[in-house]
């Protein structure tokens, strides 16, 4: 399952993670840095990412344009607090938003 970090994560991020979601990228790394929520949100959904965020932005695409791509959204703050978020959570990150689920959002929460 490949996860594309939006530019409000640190592109560090994608190497903390490599293993468990190979293939990951973040938008700073791809050029996308600066671009619109709708062209990133095109991206990721031709090149079969699911969009990892903050912003709330993409939630109201989600619910406007439906899946794909699926939005995993973040309440964290640090960067090892959000790696550890997303390591902890793997096996529901992947059944939630990799498999052919209704679900087009999941938000996770840190501590």
């Amino acid at each position: 399952m490949k996860l594309l970090f939006d530019e409000n994560l640190s592109c560090r991020v994608v190497a903390l993670l490599a293993e468990a979601f190979p293939g990951s990228e973040q938008v700073r790394r791809l050029g996308l840095l600066g671009k619109t929520d709708r062209l990133i949100w095109d991206y990721v959904r031709q090149h079969g990412f699911i969009i990892v965020t903050h912003d709330e932005d993409f939630l109201e695409l989600s619910t406007l344009y439906g899946a794909p791509p699926k939005v995993l959204l973040l309440r964290a703050g640090s960067l090892p607090a959000l790696a550890a978020l997303l390591l902890r959570h793997h096996a529901t990150i992947t059944t939630e938003l990799a498999a052919p689920t209704d679900t087009h959002c999941l938000t996770l929460y840190g501590e």
